[in-house]
């Protein structure tokens, strides 16, 4: 008995040892934004920089520091001069561009078709200089929905302003809100990646069934980018480099899906890795 007890003890000390040794990995996430609201008072009066709690979550699931990267208000306690997106760019190891409100049709170029649709010209340009920090820092990239159709805006491409308007032959691809607004999880198309695209490999699937809260799209694919997923109507659901850097964007939300997906963790995995290195 004394024997077994002994090789669990050394192999918890050498796990231990392990984890003290090796660097923890920190892992930036871009932030979602509210503005004031005019005429509130209170926390609705003031701007609200968060984090999404299941993107958040599935960060940390791999044993990470998890840090929002706040814009700097030049109006602010803290000037721009002082505090530099590429400060965080230096000292984390890799970054995460959430989910959220629509890209502005102004940050690549067209007035929005409907005033509903013009989006947030703001957050679109802190992410924006967000992501070229981290890029030319050589660090990796993922982003999510909106942050797949940010990365392509930075680079130069375009969205349809409305899938559906746009695209009337297209799926329909805004399942958010569904009737239950709790169903972030709902399975509504597959997903065919491109067999010859890092996102193939490291998903190990040619298609996956795939949730879908969008009804913007990518329309042009910006220069530098190969897509590597597509939904069944044509639509470009991934993106990624074209260079070997870890660059990947995808349309859907694979934080929704890890708990019961393979792949999606695999991606997941694969981004943790990246920031390893």
């Amino acid at each position: 008995m004394q024997r077994p007890l002994a090789i669990r003890l050394r192999a918890f000390g050498d796990r231990v040892a392990r984890r003290m040794s090796a660097p923890t990995l920190k892992i930036g996430v871009s932030a979602r934004i509210l503005h004031p609201q005019p005429g509130a008072a209170g926390l609705q009066s003031k701007t609200l920089q968060y984090l999404e709690q299941t993107a958040a979550h599935w960060v940390m699931s791999r044993d990470v520091l998890v840090l929002m990267v706040p814009t700097v208000d030049k109006d602010g306690l803290l000037h721009r001069s002082n505090i530099r997106l590429a400060d965080y760019a230096r000292h984390l190891d890799g970054l995460v561009l959430q989910g959220g409100a629509d890209v502005s049709p102004s940050s690549y170029g067209e007035e929005p078709l409907r005033a509903e649709w013009a989006g947030d010209r703001l957050r679109d340009e802190y992410e924006m200089e967000l992501l070229h920090e981290f890029v030319e820092a050589g660090k990796p990239v993922l982003g999510i929905c909106r942050g797949a159709q940010l990365i392509n805006i930075a680079f130069g491409g375009t969205l349809y302003q409305d899938i559906a308007t746009q695209v009337p032959q297209a799926l329909k691809h805004d399942y958010f809100p569904t009737a239950n607004a709790y169903m972030r999880d709902l399975l509504v198309h597959e997903v065919a990646t491109r067999p010859d695209s890092r996102l193939a490999r490291i998903m190990g699937a040619d298609s996956t069934p795939v949730n879908s809260m969008h009804h913007q799209g990518i329309k042009d694919l910006a220069p530098g980018l190969v897509p590597s997923a597509f939904a069944p109507d044509g639509l470009i659901e991934g993106v990624e480099g074209s260079n070997g850097h870890f660059l990947i964007g995808v349309q859907w939300h694979p934080e929704e899906l890890a708990a019961t997906q393979a792949p999606q963790r695999r991606l997941f995995a694969a981004f943790i890795e990246a920031a390893s290195r």
